[in-house]
């Protein structure tokens, strides 16, 4: 379920129903602390996913020149399947036979 189909359920009442417990809970003055708190968080978590986005996106970089290095002769063609390649032959024996 998407976020905006999960928000599109909760209507006006809920959402002043929600605040209004919020600031019975934690007081006026707590709010804007725990506000900020949760943004430091959620940015802290960008920033983390970012990095763990780099991080792959380099290994695999490198994991691709590391292949290439170690078999420069190798051609960039998609390898052929067993299925297929059992295909070409049965095709070639065929037209040897007619």
């Amino acid at each position: 379920m998407k976020t905006t189909e999960m928000l599109g359920m909760i209507g006006t009442q809920d959402m002043i129903l929600f605040f209004l417990v919020v600031l019975l809970l934690f007081g006026a003055k707590k709010l804007p602390e725990l506000a900020r708190g949760l943004g430091k968080t959620m940015g802290e978590f960008k920033k983390a996913r970012e990095e763990f986005d780099r991080e792959i996106t380099h290994v695999i970089a490198q994991g691709e020149t590391e292949a290439k290095a170690k078999d420069p002769l190798a051609k960039e063609e998609p390898v052929v399947k067993e299925a297929e390649a059992k295909e070409v032959s049965l095709v070639k024996e065929d037209s040897v036979v007619k």
